[in-house]
């Protein structure tokens, strides 16, 4: 028998694909890379809707978290025809970026090795325009209740005072994003800057809990209100994507009631209880996502009477 034992034949709608050494760890807490495998294969119809069209970044461990993993930005070769591709042009020419339409494809991507997938905030048809909008809090120190706090604090100000509509996700590692699902009327740069205005509004309100210095030197154990991951071409994890760590953790996307549990930790849910979580929820805290996405005008003069009453104008 080959290390990590006989390959295992996956059924997904028309296709099969098969898992070779499904038995082999890819986590220290022992799970292996077919239960990967299952894990996409059985949260695919709740994930699939949020990754659809847009261009992936992925992150493969071939022998493990545990060791040098691989950032992939360019579809290998060897991938077979049937996977979906998106091409985004560059200075250096197109990149060919894998896509994913369906459940055959991310337990492909499992069978690589592929644990963590990374999303565009746009998608192909109009690249240049993001339908989400981040706010990534980071923390700078160990305290998960500092950043959960900060995550409300958030989503109460684009929802109360901004009229916004916005959605939680715990990252799966040491912070929270807030999302927000917009029209495709502004470009990267407007939205970044309206991100990074939303930033200084609420560290103007606490200095001495938030920043948005990226220099870890001088953030003097605040939580950083990362924007820059509304820059074009820039990814965030995808929801219900696994995270290369140690506990097989995975970005969950919340209920807003959840944050304000004690207990709702960035990095809480696991492969293993994952699919449980969403068995006992009945559906996807996300999946009015995209029913309502908001254009920036009204919000942004509201944003920028907010800067002025905190005189940052």
């Amino acid at each position: 028998m080959a290390p990590g034992g006989t390959a295992v034949a996956i059924k997904l709608g028309e296709r099969v694909v098969e898992v070779s050494k499904p038995e082999k760890a890819l986590f220290p807490s022992g799970v292996t890379k077919l239960d990967l495998a299952h894990y996409y294969e059985r949260v695919a119809e709740t994930m699939l809707p949020h990754i659809a069209d847009r261009p992936l970044n992925v992150q493969r461990f071939p022998d493990g978290v545990g060791h040098q993993g691989i950032f992939q930005q360019h579809l290998p070769s060897h991938f077979p025809n049937w996977i979906d591709r998106i091409e985004v042009p560059s200075a250096r020419g197109p990149v060919t970026h894998v896509a994913a339409a369906d459940a055959a494809t991310l337990v492909y991507l499992a069978n690589q090795a592929c644990i963590t997938l990374h999303a565009w905030l746009s998608r192909r048809d109009r690249l240049d325009r993001p339908d989400r909008m981040i706010v990534d809090l980071d923390p700078s120190g160990g305290n998960a209740d500092d950043v959960r706090r900060a995550a409300l604090t958030f989503g109460a100000l684009l929802r109360d005072e901004l009229e916004l509509t916005p959605f939680a996700l715990a990252t799966g590692s040491r912070g929270f994003h807030v999302v927000v699902p917009l029209q495709r009327r502004h470009d990267y740069e407007e939205v970044r800057e309206f991100v990074r205005d939303v930033g200084r509004v609420a560290v103007a309100r606490d200095p001495d809990g938030l920043t948005l210095e990226q220099r870890k030197t001088k953030r003097g154990g605040r939580i950083l209100v990362d924007v820059l991951r509304n820059a074009y071409g820039h990814t965030a994890v995808a929801p219900y994507s696994v995270r290369a760590l140690p506990a097989a953790t995975v970005a969950t996307p919340l209920r807003w009631d959840e944050l304000e549990d004690p207990a709702t930790r960035p990095d809480r849910w696991s492969v293993r209880s994952l699919p449980a979580r969403l068995t006992r929820l009945g559906s996807d805290p996300w999946a009015t996502i995209d029913d309502a996405p908001h254009a920036l005008g009204q919000a942004r003069r509201s944003l920028d009477a907010l800067l002025a009453d905190a005189g940052l104008t």
